[in-house]
Parts: C-alpha cells; sequence; structure tokens
C-alpha cells in the first residue's frame, strides 16, 4: 500500500509544428518501429502497485463546491474506527468537525488534504462504475415444502481442499453433501435469490423459527470455494438468450424456461458461504461490514482495488449516465474480486428491492480523485 513519491522532472511544452509532406522511397524490408516518446512524470506523481496518481486542483472535481458532506461524514466517522496509517492523525479532527456545516468541512479539506487524479499506469484516466446492494428475504430456518434451497456456512477443511467442490458438484457429489452436512445456516424459496446473495457477498434474511417466531439476521460473507466467478447474465447474452441480463431480466427468462435452471446455475462455478450476524436496532440504519472493518455507508461507500487505492481513502467520484449522475464524495471501504484495476469502483447502493433495481443496471464511465494528506508520501 505505500505510495512512493514520482519523479520530478518538469515537463514543458511548445507549438505543435506540422511539417510539409515528403515522399517516401519504397524499402525491401520495413523499417525498424521507433518507440514513441514517454511523457515527462507531472511533479508529485504517486505510484500505486496498480494506478498512479497526478496532483489536481480542486477546481478540477466536477461539482466539489455542490456536494453535500454530512452523509460522507458519516462514513468518514465510520473509517476513523480502523482508520489506514495516514489518515489516524486526520480522525480528531474528522470527529471534531462531524457537527460543522458543509463549508467548514469543506475548507477543512481543501487546508489539509491533495487532490490527486486516478489513472492506470498508462494515463487512462476513465474506468468503469457499477454498483452493488444489500438483499432483504425472507428465509426459513428448516427445510420447509417452500423454502428448500440451503445458505451454508463454510464447511470443515475448506482451507485445506483448494480449490473446493464447484457449484455443480456440491449439488450432485455424495462426499461434497457429507462435508456441507450440519452447515446450512437457513434455506430460502429461489436459487435465483441465493445465488444474487452469494453474488453480492451479504444480505438481511427474516427469518422464520421453528417455533413460530421471526428474527431478523445479516449473512456475512465467510469464504467461497475458490472456484472462479463466472456471470449467468454473461451466459445468457453470450447466446443470445436474453438482451436484458439484470436480475429482472434473468428471472424472466427462467420463468419461460424453467427446465434449464440448473444449467443456469452451474454456468457460474463459485460457491459463497455465510456466517450469521445478529442484527440491533443501531444496526438497521448500517451496511454490512467491508473489507475495511467497518460498516459501509449507502451512497457514500465504494469497493475498490486496493492495490489501486488503499482502503480508507476518500475519494471524488464523478459518473454520469443513463442510470444516474454522481458528483461526491465517498470512502474506499470494501473491495470484490470482480473489483479489478485503476479506476474502478463499486457503489453500495443500500438494501432492498429499490436498490438491487439500481445495482443491477448500473453500468457507467468513471472518474476518481483520491484526497491524499497532504504532509504524507
Amino acid at each position: 500500500m505505500a505510495l512512493i513519491v514520482g519523479s520530478l522532472a518538469a515537463c514543458g511544452s511548445a507549438p505543435l509544428s506540422v511539417p510539409a509532406p515528403v515522399e517516401t522511397p519504397i524499402r525491401s524490408t520495413p523499417p525498424a518501429p521507433v518507440a514513441a516518446p514517454s511523457a515527462a512524470p507531472v511533479p508529485g506523481t504517486l505510484l500505486q502497485a496498480k494506478s498512479r496518481w497526478v496532483p489536481a486542483a480542486w477546481s478540477d472535481l466536477p461539482g466539489f463546491a455542490d456536494d453535500g458532506l454530512f452523509e460522507a461524514w458519516n462514513a468518514w466517522l465510520k473509517g476513523c474506527e480502523r482508520p489506514g496509517g495516514p489518515f489516524a492523525p486526520l480522525c480528531t479532527d474528522i470527529r471534531r468537525l462531524s457537527i460543522a456545516s458543509g463549508e467548514e468541512q469543506r475548507a477543512w479539506m481543501q487546508e489539509r488534504l491533495q487532490p490527486f487524479r486516478v489513472e492506470s499506469h498508462q494515463g487512462e484516466a476513465t474506468g468503469l462504475l457499477t454498483a452493488y446492494y444489500e438483499p432483504v428475504l425472507e428465509a426459513s430456518r428448516l427445510p420447509t415444502a417452500g423454502y428448500g434451497v440451503p445458505l451454508y456456512g463454510p464447511p470443515a477443511g475448506l482451507a485445506q481442499r483448494k480449490p473446493w467442490y464447484t457449484r455443480q458438484e456440491i449439488d450432485t457429489l455424495p462426499e461434497a453433501q457429507a462435508a456441507l452436512q450440519g452447515r446450512a445456516i437457513a434455506y430460502l424459496a429461489d436459487p435465483i435469490d441465493a445465488l444474487m446473495l452469494q453474488i453480492q457477498g451479504s444480505g438481511r434474511i427474516r427469518i422464520s423459527q421453528p417455533d413460530g417466531s421471526v428474527r431478523w439476521a445479516r449473512l456475512a460473507y465467510a469464504g467461497t470455494n475458490d472456484q472462479p466467478y463466472r456471470s449467468v447474465g454473461r451466459w445468457l447474452l453470450d447466446q443470445g438468450l436474453v438482451t436484458d441480463a439484470s436480475w429482472p431480466g434473468i428471472k424472466a427468462w427462467l420463468a419461460q424456461n424453467p427446465q434449464r435452471r440448473q444449467e443456469l446455475l452451474w454456468a457460474n462455478p463459485r460457491m459463497v458461504f455465510f456466517r450469521e450476524e445478529p442484527i440491533s436496532d443501531r444496526d438497521t440504519s448500517d451496511g454490512p461490514r467491508g473489507a475495511q472493518g467497518v460498516a459501509l455507508t449507502p451512497g457514500r461507500s465504494v469497493a475498490v482495488d486496493p492495490g489501486a487505492v488503499p482502503y480508507g481513502t476518500p475519494l471524488w467520484l464523478a459518473s454520469s449516465g443513463p442510470q444516474t449522475n454522481l458528483q461526491r464524495l465517498v470512502l474506499a471501504q470494501d473491495t470484490g474480486s470482480a473489483i479489478t484495476g485503476a479506476v474502478r469502483a463499486d457503489f453500495f447502493v443500500g438494501w432492498g428491492a429499490e436498490a438491487g433495481e439500481l445495482a443491477g443496471r448500473l453500468r457507467q464511465p468513471l472518474q476518481l480523485w483520491a484526497l491524499w494528506p497532504k504532509a504524507a508520501k
């Protein structure tokens, strides 16, 4: 995670001159390729393993003067429960400013932080924004006629057998079933809901207990079978079976093709295992815990590639597209197996059906600026 100060060589510019065309002699062999001159690095550029950060001005951040920072500050306060190294010294101020005005918070950021445009090492500054959410589902503690799709905790010996059984093998091999005996946490009615829950990595379930009572719980990510993730939506698109690969589109296709349900599910060999966590009254307004170890805040927490952006880093996010227009402060507080690259973020949009609809459709261009403490290098 350590950031390395880039080269301090200055770069200049000159008027572009266009030479007059000349006739090129015919050669029997092509000329040797000439390497394009590399651009001189901007003074103060910082390098990460998977990204480079180029110094920027606050005026470069679209909409910086207009964002209501209150929700973002709540996410930042949660981040201060487990701050990254260079941000720990700022947490006293962050807590103090939690009751300040947006103008005071903005002025403090400009005084203490330096914005950097996040790019790939090749200089690409535009990437991809997607979204994820926390499903809310009905479940049963025991299998019933209406609830027969198990959600499992990690099997014993999962770490000793890598990769573990595929999704198809889990469904068909007696030895895989034996390893999962007694590991079911709860049962859902719909296998597509179970798959969706596994892909999101966590969710809230309303569990009917054997005594007739009902309780809420959160299922948190606890490991995988170490098999590759493959998108069932992509599987449908590649075969020309659908044009809408959102979750509603997938469910609509299955309603018309129920005989192909197992084929669809087995197209993704990865299985996710969960652990059950109680949900307190306080937790009802918080999301699940992300990879930073703090509760996610809807609309203000993002998942990133930690090789490009360290956990706990405040980011300015700008993205415009058919689903939403975003210009706001967010915190890098999570990651995911599909979240790789320099300018890549997965936007946590909350929980429930409405959040799921947005998460299933959001896919649009992204720009990011990292806001780094001025004293840190």
